[in-house]
């Protein structure tokens, strides 16, 4: 297990957290806990589904180098994609915000402007929070979506037979952050329009890492037709998401490579990568921020996916076994276990 899925179960054997637990004086419970994308509470017709996301900079994003507009509108998002993967509607959020004096001007302003184009773009609405002072930026949010009594679909639904789906392209955050870490295209400009015509094609390709969309109609379509037994958000990588989907589960998975939808990197940006090495197999398998959703669906039900909101990016990539491996097939039938080897930000940790 990595380190991070390590950390959270220490969190979780200190508290005792899971569900359901009933409490004695309204009844109300807590269905699911600790270890999914988001906590579920029943507290009657409808569920509650919430989750908290931390964005912080020097881990998640680096102030010199990500527009403030990016950083609000993101932080907003990612936490977000939480009630996506459940199949959740969004409905409030509160922010925690920490930040420098120094920042509290333009940057601020910036900032708050791409967080709320991400609130009206998502349909959901600030209902509070804190602020205080910080040395470097920091958000933590709280979400809290809306769902049909029993409908929210969980990781650990996945069986033995089941086909295994992405819900688009992978990699392309990926290749955008390679493009802003080796300063080979400028953001700024970039929502504006400032731009050249000659950089336009190139600044697109950062988009998936700076304002990634995420799939909230897909989510609370396939949990309200329960459509898929196993979900989850691909925010850490297909090889890292996918093992805590299958451990979830009690399942493993086999997975074919030359299935797996990946980025493509356009032939003129060899000579703007300027000796970058650029894998999209590797970045399709192991970079994360993608947000697509990683679902698991019964061969029963595939048919019925046909009318599924953004069919025509639906892939299947594989299936579920019952193994506790995850096992790649590459193009000539060779075989290998697929390593967890996305996002950790513990990995490099003594």
């Amino acid at each position: 297990m990595d380190r991070e899925g390590n950390l959270v179960e220490r969190i979780a054997r200190a508290f005792r957290s899971g569900g359901p637990k009933k409490h004695a004086k309204d009844g109300a419970a807590l269905h699911l806990g600790i270890g999914d994308d988001a906590a579920i509470i029943s507290p009657g017709k409808n569920d509650w589904v919430l989750s908290c996301d931390a964005f912080l900079e020097g881990v998640h994003f680096l102030a010199k180098t990500h527009p403030p507009d990016s950083v609000g509108y993101k932080s907003l998002v990612r936490a977000t994609s939480d009630l996506a993967a459940m199949g959740a509607r969004p409905r409030y959020f509160l922010l925690t915000l920490a930040i420098p004096a120094n920042r509290t001007g333009a940057w601020l302003d910036e900032f708050l402007n791409g967080m709320a184009r991400a609130a009206r773009c998502l349909k959901i609405v600030l209902a509070g929070g804190d602020t205080t002072k910080g040395s470097v930026v920091s958000t933590s949010i709280t979400v809290v979506g809306e769902i049909g009594s029993g409908h929210a679909v969980t990781r650990s639904g996945a069986r033995p037979g089941d086909l295994i789906y992405v819900s688009g392209t992978l990699g392309r955050a990926q290749l955008g952050l390679e493009l802003l870490l080796h300063r080979k295209i400028k953001a700024s400009g970039l929502r504006s329009g400032r731009a050249r015509r000659s950089d336009r094609a190139l600044q697109d390709l950062l988009r998936p890492h700076l304002y990634p969309q995420i799939q909230l109609a897909l989510g609370t379509w396939l949990a309200k037709r329960r459509m898929a037994s196993a979900m989850m958000d691909i925010s850490d990588g297909l090889s890292t998401d996918l093992a805590r989907l299958g451990s979830a589960s009690g399942v493993g998975a086999r997975i074919l490579a030359e299935l797996v939808p990946r980025v493509a990197i356009p032939a003129e940006l060899s000579k703007l990568a300027g000796g970058l090495k650029l894998d999209p197999l590797q970045m399709a398998l192991h970079g994360g921020e993608d947000y697509e959703l990683l679902f698991t669906v019964s061969p029963r039900n595939v048919k019925s996916l046909r009318t599924a909101p953004g069919f025509s990016q639906l892939k299947a990539i594989g299936e579920v076994t019952g193994g506790q491996s995850i096992v790649l097939i590459g193009p000539r039938g060779t075989q290998g276990t697929l390593e967890p080897q996305g996002w950790d930000p513990f990995r490099h940790q003594q």
